[in-house]
């Protein structure tokens, strides 16, 4: 390994400590071969709204199907998919259990006790990009599961 790769490595693993031991962060471990990255993983999220924040199964896969539709239409420029996720993220996602019914926040961050949200790293995450305009590679990456203020 040349002396670039060795920086790199050296400052990656820096990175990943202060994110574990100072922050608090989880650590998913090293997933460059892993199948299926993706850049929401539902997994987390699903059991953290679930098991957490106390959403049922239906308010759940609505909110993450709309997630997901915001964050991989690719009628929308990078930059408008990038503010339709982060308006999701920041006001919450409005979802209804079925039709006639009011409309629910689930909220995917809770702003007000960020304490109560659970935050995760992983190394070396490709993500396979759905759209030929965006790339979607990281060497270190952030993958949060977070959601709502207690009711």
């Amino acid at each position: 390994m040349g002396t670039v790769g060795q920086k790199e490595e050296k400052t990656q693993q820096h990175v990943v400590t202060l994110f574990r031991e100072r922050l608090g962060y989880a650590y998913l471990g090293e997933w460059s071969d892993r199948e299926s990255n993706s850049n929401i993983e539902q997994d987390l999220r699903w059991r953290f709204l679930r098991e957490k924040q106390g959403y049922n199964d239906g308010l759940i896969r609505r909110a993450l199907y709309l997630l997901e539709k915001a964050a991989g239409d690719t009628n929308k420029s990078l930059y408008d998919r990038n503010r339709a996720v982060y308006a999701l993220l920041r006001y919450a996602v409005k979802v209804k259990r079925s039709a006639g019914e009011n409309t629910e926040d689930v909220w995917l961050i809770d702003w007000d006790h960020p304490e109560r949200n659970h935050f995760a790293i992983a190394e070396e995450v490709t993500v396979a990009a759905t759209d030929p305009r965006a790339t979607s590679s990281a060497r270190t990456s952030c993958s949060t599961s977070t959601a709502s203020p207690s009711r």
